[in-house]
């Protein structure tokens, strides 16, 4: 099956998706409420599954959090992009994928670390990088550090 069939494929089973044209990385925006569902999809039952995550990340925009998932389905080389709004930048949450894709569980930890978001049901949700006394979250755009040298 190729990109164009299965994005098709998944706006029938998933009405919430959109698309990112983005043409360097091509995937799909999807509603946080579809999203646990839609990436469960993807891992066992698309034909090929996307079988790895190799990258997750968070993005912020200011006024909300972006959660951004890279996927590659090993048989057919494929990569996905799936990006999630979080418009809760005082307590962001959202479904840890570690139950999916191992490779979920330090990634989750380190977007945990430095943007603040909690991973519901993550196995071991702690900081990574920094003390557990540290405050803040050092990668969200309001930041501040007295350390911190401004431009």
């Amino acid at each position: 099956m190729n990109r164009e069939d299965l994005l098709l494929e998944l706006n029938g089973k998933f009405p919430s998706l959109s698309p990112d044209d983005n043409p360097r990385n091509p995937g799909v925006f999807v509603d946080s409420t579809e999203f646990l569902p839609f990436l469960t999809y993807l891992r066992k039952e698309a034909n090929p599954p996307y079988d790895f995550l190799f990258c997750l990340t968070c993005v912020d925009w200011k006024d909300h959090l972006l959660m951004v998932y890279h996927l590659r389905s090993i048989a057919n080389r494929d990569e996905l992009v799936v990006k999630v709004k979080l418009s809760n930048r005082e307590n962001p949450e959202i479904e840890s994928l570690s139950g999916l894709w191992r490779t979920a569980e330090f990634h989750e930890r380190e977007v945990f670390d430095l943007f603040g978001v909690k991973f519901l049901n993550h196995p071991d949700l702690r900081r990574l990088f920094l003390d557990e006394n540290w405050e803040g979250f050092p990668l969200r755009k309001d930041y501040q550090d007295e350390n911190m040298i401004e431009l």
